[in-house]
């Protein structure tokens, strides 16, 4: 059996996570078409006859400006000391730039052995790709260079299998009933973020954080309930009222597109309270980070 592991690295909003859930073929990390996202490191472990890929999703490699984005990139950069494989993700249709190059250097001092992945080719012509496949792979020694749409599902299926071929010999690192390292309680404040990223507009989605005050099982059993409460946290109180929207309809909207989401991971009914709250500075705010399990 093939056993290992392999990080997912690339800019904000290549696709990332979307191409985690593709490649576990679950949902267990939030997609939205806001950047930086993937706040947290994210494992998602696929198991077959033939092995298991352990997947380490990450923060969008970027340049932090905040406490919170410096321990994103420090989540980055230590799990590059331990992997077998990196799957770095590139966005196909865009121009390459600063950004793209940034990662590459990036790799390269960490001497990775690496494939590059051109997604979104859904979003342009076939044409486009073969210059793109050349520029990198004059730049990097990369193992393989994999046109792939994680969206569409086209290429998944090879990439997957080769993966497997670039692993070591092993056993499961994990039972195979596993799919990720993250509790449900962890998963409802992303669910409930990434509704929030879909209804907000211009800094919000990066002044935004989802805090779970309340995870109450004890009705599951009898009442087929869990009771979730949660702050949405914001760093002015002039966003408090962006959040809440007119009449707190846009609130109301959230909740209710949050609370559809959880009964649909959780398998039974949600009740769900939320409110919002000014917490200045929560991006700098060590204790505030640690609450919200953001790297150390």
């Amino acid at each position: 059996m093939k056993s290992g592991t392999a990080v997912i690295l690339g800019r904000p909003n290549s696709g990332k996570s979307t191409l985690l859930n593709a490649l576990v073929g679950q949902r267990i990390s939030i997609v939205s078409s806001r950047p930086q996202t993937t706040r947290h490191r994210i494992l998602g472990i696929a198991t077959e006859d033939r092995g298991q890929i352990v997947f380490v999703d990450t923060p969008g490699i970027h340049k932090p400006a905040y406490g919170m984005n410096k321990r994103m990139m420090r989540t980055v950069y230590g799990e590059l000391k331990t992997v077998d494989l990196a799957l770095v993700v590139v966005d196909a249709s865009i121009s390459f730039g600063s950004g793209e190059n940034f990662v590459l250097e990036t790799i390269k001092k960490a001497r990775l052995r690496a494939m590059l992945l051109l997604n979104k080719i859904d979003r342009i012509a076939k044409a486009r790709l073969l210059p793109t496949m050349r520029h990198y792979g004059a730049a990097y020694d990369f193992l393989e260079i994999i046109p792939i749409s994680a969206r569409t599902g086209e290429n998944i299926d090879l990439l997957r299998s080769k993966i497997f071929g670039c692993l070591p010999d092993g056993e499961p690192l994990y039972d195979s009933d596993f799919v990720t390292d993250r509790t449900e309680r962890f998963l409802a404040a992303e669910f409930i973020r990434e509704k929030l990223l879909e209804r907000v507009r211009q800094e919000l989605p990066y002044a935004c954080a989802v805090l779970i005050r309340k995870f109450d099982e004890s009705g599951r059993e009898k009442k087929n309930r869990v009771t979730i409460e949660a702050d949405i946290l914001v760093e002015k109180k002039s966003q408090q009222g962006i959040v809440l929207g007119s009449g707190a309809s846009n609130l109301r909207d959230v909740g209710i597109a949050a609370r559809e989401e959880l009964e649909k991971q959780l398998g039974c009914k949600v009740h769900l309270g939320l409110q919002v709250r000014t917490a200045r500075n929560w991006r700098n705010d060590d204790r505030i980070l640690d609450q919200l399990e953001l790297g150390a």
